[in-house]
């Protein structure tokens, strides 16, 4: 389960970084391009990405 949740923390924070990237103004080419919501939406999901990584370290690796 802790591989996993780590991909998926990864994935939400390469999505993240996209949105940043389209929010800013950085990626152009589409509806999101300079909206400064999609510059706050992929701030959350870099945050909540670092949450899912912090809280899986602090977790206990099973002793099998």
């Amino acid at each position: 389960m802790r591989t996993s949740r780590l991909v998926i923390a990864a994935v939400l924070a390469l999505i993240g970084l996209a949105w940043i990237g389209q929010g800013s103004g950085l990626i152009a080419g589409s509806a999101m391009s300079g909206s400064p919501l999609w510059l706050i939406v992929g701030l959350v999901l870099i945050v909540v990405a670092a949450a899912l990584v912090a809280l899986e370290r602090r977790r206990p690796t099973a002793q099998g």
